[in-house]
């Protein structure tokens, strides 16, 4: 599903919470005022690292469309005051950029295995 960002192979994890995530619910509860609340949300339900492709080009962010990265964290809740960030490997330090501007990548070797 597009805009999912959770580990559908976990099968331990409690199915109710693992609802897809997706980049409408992510925005609706941004822009309702409930930053800090969500980012928390997200801490308990992301699961890093995950590969995904930058779907949007943003002013903000140095990624351009069809971009692949690894995000390896949420960032700092200081950053994700008004817009929910993750830290993506960027040279040698990380680098925060839109969770909006992402999607994330199908597992190539899951795609390999159901051939």
């Amino acid at each position: 599903m597009a805009g999912t960002f959770y580990d559908e192979s976990q099968a331990d994890l409690d199915p109710e919470r693992e609802k897809p995530i997706t980049m409408e619910s992510l925005s609706m509860l941004t822009m309702l005022g409930n930053g800090h609340g969500w980012y928390y949300y997200l801490q308990d339900r992301l699961r890093f690292p995950f590969t995904a492709i930058c779907i949007d080009k943003r002013s903000i962010s140095p990624l351009h469309v069809k971009d692949e990265v690894e995000a390896i964290g949420l960032s700092g809740e200081e950053e994700c005051e008004h817009e929910m960030f993750v830290t993506i490997r960027w040279e040698k330090e990380g680098l925060a950029v839109p969770l909006s501007q992402l999607n994330r990548s199908r597992d190539r070797r899951a795609d390999e295995a159901s051939d």
